[in-house]
């Protein structure tokens, strides 16, 4: 079972999650163009928006990807291929 979260950013609006990163950081992207791309930071101060590259995004979901394949998580390993084909054909 898949649950959509999502984040409102102060400037961009509303931003989708695609995935957990590590602890407490999370890559979101704008949610209608999915060409902005932020690691949200989650700490006692607050939350926290880091823009990145769209090459960043890829490498972030690139590893991602490899560590859920490691740890046998294969539902969200598929999500996960998927929206990566999807997002960044090629």
């Amino acid at each position: 079972m898949t649950s959509e979260n999502y984040l409102n950013h102060p400037t961009f609006g509303l931003l989708y999650r695609i995935c957990i990163v590590e602890e407490n950081q999370e890559l979101f992207t704008t949610l209608y163009a999915q060409r902005v791309f932020f690691l949200v930071s989650n700490s006692a101060n607050g939350i926290s928006f880091q823009p990145v590259t769209r090459a960043d995004a890829r490498l972030t979901i690139d590893t991602r990807i490899r560590l859920l394949r490691r740890n046998g998580q294969v539902l969200e390993y598929q999500q996960l291929q998927a929206m990566m084909q999807q997002n960044f054909p090629g």
